[in-house]
């Protein structure tokens, strides 16, 4: 009985220790703690300042569920035999190997270029901490729900953020690969 309650927990610790290690390289690539602005907020809804992905929530934090609910598919299919616990280290390591190389100065500048981000300097630490947070909230929700529950769950994100801000995972990943003027212009607010 002792066994099965520690493995769980050594899942929990791999995970851990990925979330320390993502925060740590990100300090060393020199990404600011927390906001320089100098507070933490639970909450940052505008999109288009210089507060955003400083803060441990703001409209991306949605993308990043979805994330969850993505990876949870992807690695029951790669890794139908895994245990729950390894697929979800999998997923975390994914993840902060994404919030890593999204704060690259290479990406930074795609995103600058290509997307409506044209300010964007990077995610502070504790929001990339915490989107990996809610990757595996996303992660967690796939684990306990009919596939068609997680299939709407992820669409309904995708829906509200797209009607909220003109962005959303989809959006992000198209315009970051393949830049599409009209919707860059609609995003802008100039595409009506």
């Amino acid at each position: 009985m002792t066994a099965r309650i520690a493995r769980p927990a050594i899942w929990g610790l791999a995970v851990l220790a990925a979330a320390v290690a993502m925060a740590g390289i990100l300090l060393a690539m020199g990404r600011v703690p927390i906001c320089e602005c100098g507070s933490v907020k639970l909450w940052h809804g505008a999109v288009n300042s210089a507060e955003n992905s400083q803060h441990i929530a703001d409209w991306y934090a949605p993308s990043h569920v979805v994330h969850g609910l993505l990876f949870y598919g992807l690695f029951r299919a790669l890794a139908p035999r895994a245990p729950l616990g390894a697929r979800m280290l999998m997923a975390a390591l994914l993840e902060a190997a994404w919030e890593i190389v999204e704060n690259t100065p290479m990406v930074i500048n795609r995103y600058r270029e290509a997307t409506m981000a044209l300010g964007y300097t990077g995610d502070s630490v504790v929001n990339s901490v915490s989107d990996l947070g809610f990757m595996l909230i996303g992660f967690a929700f796939a684990a306990r729900v009919p596939v068609w529950v997680s299939v709407a769950s992820g669409l309904a994100l995708e829906l509200l953020a797209m009607a909220v801000i003109r962005d959303n995972l989809t959006l992000n990943v198209l315009m970051l690969l393949w830049p599409v003027a009209a919707i860059r212009d609609w995003q802008a607010g100039l595409g009506g």
